[in-house]
């Protein structure tokens, strides 16, 4: 997969930077993995606004996504490799040996026509998923799961991975793409491979438009804001706005959230680099 860059014939195309889809390999999704999306405009079930900045927006069919992979020891073939407009990682539409059809994350390199499978005695293999059990220690990994049988959670957006650092007793130690360590229960599963499409960290947009099609509002910051509507507004002239907090008061730069007594700090080894 190669970026794309754009001769500057106008403002919108002068920074514009896309990937250009050469690993895409159908245009039409698969009918019977379709569901619909409502979009809400940021608004609640009585018509208030709850989250800003959302709205417009161009209209999608939501890919029913397979994280599970719980059809084990049958073999999938990769029929074709699609775009997903709900997420930045591109997706494989796989056709098991009994004929059922499921969409997966696709990993980097995964080519139509290849065979995917999960679960034990399976060859660790890209786009196979194992147990952290049965994953050689050191192995590039992606879609681990974090509770065993709930589906892959992490490590699931555009050129991630995470890598199987060594296991202890009934935990296996995994480093995250955030740069935290932590325990997970070998039970777990994780598929092997990097997640697809690495270049979209280098896209450029080029120009607003291009998020309002995704449905993103222009965002104003709290420093131009009266003091009624933001802590950081107000002020004679331009005024700095004083500490950075958000807009409920909370602040940023460095202030922590997470809860000292949170359930899962014990299975953090080390924290993620700031």
């Amino acid at each position: 997969m190669a970026l794309k860059k754009f001769k500057p014939t106008t403002a919108g195309q002068r920074h514009k930077i896309v990937t250009t889809f050469d690993d895409i390999t159908c245009s039409v999704p698969e009918k019977s993995l379709l569901a619909p999306i409502k979009s809400s405009g940021g608004r609640n079930h009585s018509g208030k606004m709850t989250m800003r900045y959302i709205g417009g927006g161009h209209k999608r069919m939501y890919r029913i996504i397979d994280f599970l992979r719980e059809k084990e020891n049958m073999q999938a073939t990769v029929k074709t490799v699609e775009y997903d407009p709900n997420r930045n990682a591109r997706i494989a539409l796989v056709v098991y040996s009994d004929g059922e059809k499921r969409y997966i994350i696709a990993p980097n390199g995964l080519k139509v026509g290849q065979v995917v499978e999960s679960g034990r005695g399976v060859a660790p293999e890209i786009g196979n998923t194992l147990y952290l059990s049965d994953i050689p220690l050191g192995t590039i990994v992606h879609n681990i799961e974090l509770q065993p049988g709930r589906g892959a959670s992490m490590a699931r957006s555009a050129g991630t991975y995470a890598q199987l650092l060594s296991r202890e007793g009934k935990y296996a130690i995994i480093k995250l793409p955030s740069g935290e360590t932590r325990m997970v229960l070998v039970a777990c599963r994780a598929t092997i491979g990097t997640v697809s499409n690495p270049d979209h960290s280098n896209e450029q947009s080029g120009k607003a438009g291009r998020n309002r099609w995704l449905g993103r509002r222009p965002r104003n910051r709290g420093v131009v804001m009266n003091p009624v509507d933001h802590p950081m507004g107000g002020g004679e002239g331009r005024a700095s706005g004083g500490h950075p907090r958000s807009r409920k008061g909370i602040p940023a730069k460095g202030y922590k959230t997470r809860a000292p007594k949170n359930a899962s700090n014990k299975y953090i080894i080390e924290r993620r680099k700031k």
